[in-house]
């Protein structure tokens, strides 16, 4: 499937599975997986939608779904070791989904190796799609993405978190940082296109950050670890940084290990 056709297959699946349910779910369609963590009936059909799409088109690729992988947690060990696969985040901010908020999205993204090669969000809501090749730049709706320039002073750097490094946990030679939308979907636009330099992430499961680690590098971004190791969505581990360049990475990575150490 070319590009085009998998954003297409977002935008159908979106607008026949999630977006009916949007402000409309019945009580019984929301489901705690554990305390906090909610899935809902649009979650779980859609990513069966866009699974059953991608295997007829790929039968030999690794499928991991947030939910399946739910159902089934051998699939990150699967994922890991192989050589093609897709990750699929079939309502990412399934909480901001629950509660109103327009702040959701789709996401996909294509592997081969630990090597993201196409990424797609679609933010039903806010009808915007963003797109991402390896080496071929990153879109919205179409329109091509550049460097946002930045102010790389320390002092005047604008970080965000859902973690505990926004209260008393927050760095102290950083500026406060903000809450971050709580949905990674659009956490990585609102990076790549310059309304905030830095996100810090606690937990880094390659279906919510994959498909964003590329828009952001393909607009000249940073993804790495606390300890300086670079990002590679095959590998689980706490703490996940997204920077608008290397050098604004390197900046907030050191208080940011310190604050948590």
């Amino acid at each position: 499937m070319d590009t085009a056709a998998l954003l297409d297959l977002l935008k159908e699946t979106a607008a026949t599975v999630i977006t009916p349910r949007f402000r409309a779910l019945a009580s019984e369609e929301v489901i705690e997986k554990s305390p906090g963590d909610l899935v809902t009936v649009a979650d779980r059909e859609s990513e069966v939608v866009i699974t059953d799409a991608l295997r007829a088109a790929y039968p030999d690729a690794l499928i991991l779904g947030e939910e399946a992988t739910a159902a089934d947690p051998s699939l990150i060990d699967a994922f890991a070791a192989a050589e093609h696969s897709f990750t699929i985040d079939p309502v990412d901010g399934t909480k901001n989904f629950v509660h109103g908020s327009p702040d959701h999205a789709v996401m996909l993204s294509e592997l081969r190796g630990s090597e993201v090669v196409r990424a797609l969000i679609w933010q039903p809501e806010h009808q915007v799609a963003w797109v991402a090749e390896k080496g071929a730049g990153a879109y919205r709706n179409g329109e091509r993405l550049s460097a946002v320039p930045r102010d790389t002073d320390p002092a005047q750097l604008r970080g965000a978190t859902s973690s505990v490094l926004n209260s008393s946990a927050a760095p102290a030679e950083l500026p406060p940082m903000q809450d971050s939308w709580w949905c990674a979907g659009v956490d990585y636009p609102n990076l790549a296109t310059g309304t905030i330099d830095y996100i810090a992430y606690r937990r880094d499961w390659p279906w919510d950050h994959a498909p964003g680690s590329l828009l952001v590098t393909e607009v000249g971004g940073h993804m790495g670890r606390l300890d300086g190791g670079p990002y590679d969505p095959r590998v689980l581990t706490p703490w996940l940084i997204a920077a608008a360049s290397e050098e604004i990475y390197e900046a907030v990575r050191g208080p940011i290990a310190a604050a948590l150490a």
